[in-house]
């Protein structure tokens, strides 16, 4: 009886211990379960932390090329080189040699510079013109303060040239030119005048040229007025942008041509 009682007593302990056990494997694999999805959670996270990273790096660069994008192009007031924004546009600046009524060297740059704003309505004229097989040639453009008085040194006569103590030139705020029509080859279209003829002729009543002379004068007029320019009527030559600026006085063409 009592063997009876111990076998039963081994039985149950028996049958304890593999319970016991059961449990701990169990609760291993599934541990280990856990932590291998903890893992492998980790890794994408980790991934998608390092995407997210990489773009917000380089969203900076994106936008600085972005803001970059979008502040190249001028304002309005700022003052550009003309070819640089109409390639064909023809520049013969005759003050910058002695071909002028002076017969001296007014300022020292070769190339057209105006304001942003002014260069835009240019374009447009540029653009019309070239239906008709002609172009714009710029023979002054801005002229600056510099110039003005070189201009009163050498022909100190109100009626020829702007007084720079009393005032200045249109010219000096950069809004104006001298301008005339070539064709696609650069040849100079018949007009009223040469530049920087002070006779009779080189006003706008074209009544006393030639029909082609008034002809040709009378389109450019009507081209440029149509894009925003007001005619000076004593030089069929010579527009100014109707929207005006200030007198430039510190920017120098040379300092940058």
């Amino acid at each position: 009886m009592k063997i009876y009682r111990l076998l039963v007593i081994l039985f149950v302990l028996a049958i304890m211990g593999c319970s016991s056990g059961s449990p701990d494997r169990e609760d291993g694999d599934s541990h280990n379960d856990i932590s291998r999805a903890e893992v492998s959670q980790n890794e994408i996270s980790k991934t998608e932390i390092s995407e997210v990273s990489s773009v917000t790096e380089s969203a900076p660069e994106e936008s600085s090329l972005q803001e970059e994008s979008v502040l190249s192009e001028p304002a309005d007031e700022d003052f550009v080189r003309v070819r640089d924004y109409i390639p064909d546009i023809v520049v013969d600046l005759h003050y910058a040699t002695e071909n002028n009524f002076t017969g001296q060297r007014i300022y020292d740059f070769t190339e057209a510079w105006l304001r942003y704003g002014t260069v835009k309505k240019l374009m447009q004229v540029q653009e019309e013109l070239k239906k008709s097989g002609l172009c714009l040639k710029i023979w002054d453009g801005f002229r600056p303060v510099s110039a003005q008085f070189r201009l009163w040194e050498v022909c100190p006569d109100p009626v020829y040239v702007a007084d720079p103590n009393d005032g200045f030139s249109s010219h000096s705020r950069g809004n104006t030119v001298d301008i005339t029509l070539v064709t696609e080859d650069g040849t100079e279209v018949v007009m009223p005048t040469g530049f920087d003829d002070f006779s009779a002729l080189a006003d706008r009543d074209y009544s006393d040229c030639s029909t082609e002379a008034a002809a040709n004068a009378l389109f450019l007029e009507e081209c440029m007025t149509a894009h925003g320019f007001s005619p000076y009527f004593g030089e069929w030559w010579h527009f100014s942008d109707t929207q005006s600026y200030p007198v430039e006085q510190e920017f120098e063409p040379s300092a940058v041509s």
